[in-house]
């Protein structure tokens, strides 16, 4: 069992190493991601009116507007380069579940879609006047982010060998993730008007249960998805 483990780890661990070594020597994604994201919190912060009563009121949907966005860039590319660089073959011809693939991939795009995540947050802090460094509200985007990654790698799978794969992701991602926005949305709203933990407890359970819920099921599919 212990032995299982190992090698299950090794795995996992020798994907997310492969794609974070990739994005270190291209950057093809963390960079254009980052530009977008900070492109569109300079359209909002520039086209808002900056009335603390506005800001206040919208600021929790501009900033997971810009999150969801940037992370659906990330989801998108986490498939696409093996498509390009033909090496999606090499890795369904390595002799291990398609599952720990999915793993693999899942937390490469996690870890990045984080990264771009805590760089922009200086940026909303200073052009929405609020104030994002917090335990809630990181924990909060810990548990959010991991919902997206886990949706959009999956989508991905599913959209990359589609002739339209540019215009099926989103129509799959975005109806997909309304559960996770409705609760990022909500708590970020109730952590900007000075509410503890306790107060976002619910909305965290509930981001918890989805992302365990497509976590396991991404897994169980992964392997006929790449078949297909």
């Amino acid at each position: 069992m212990i032995e299982s483990l190992k090698i299950i780890s090794a795995v996992i661990i020798a994907i997310l190493k492969k794609d974070l070594l990739q994005e270190k020597r291209t950057k093809e994604t963390f960079i254009p991601i980052l530009i977008f994201g900070m492109l569109i919190i300079l359209i909002f912060g520039f086209a808002v009116n900056p009335s603390p009563a506005v800001l206040v009121s919208i600021a929790p949907g501009l900033v997971w507007v810009v999150f969801v966005l940037a992370g659906f860039l990330a989801a998108n590319r986490s498939l696409v380069i093996e498509m390009q660089e033909e090496t999606i073959d090499l890795l369904l011809l390595a002799p291990v579940s398609r599952e720990f693939i999915y793993y693999g991939k899942l937390l490469a795009t996690y870890l990045l879609m984080l990264f771009v995540e805590l760089l922009m947050l200086p940026v909303l802090g200073i052009f929405f006047e609020i104030n994002l460094f917090t335990i809630e509200f990181a924990l909060l985007l810990i548990i959010a982010t991991f919902g997206l990654a886990v949706v959009g790698t999956l989508l991905s799978a599913i959209s990359v060998n589609t002739k339209a794969r540019e215009v099926m992701l989103p129509i799959l991602f975005f109806p997909m993730i309304i559960p996770i926005i409705i609760c990022a949305v909500a708590s970020t709203e109730l952590i900007l008007g000075g509410s503890g933990l306790g107060d976002i407890r619910g909305w965290l359970q509930m981001l918890l249960i989805f992302d365990i819920v497509f976590f396991v099921l991404a897994g169980l599919c992964f392997d006929f998805i790449l078949e297909e």
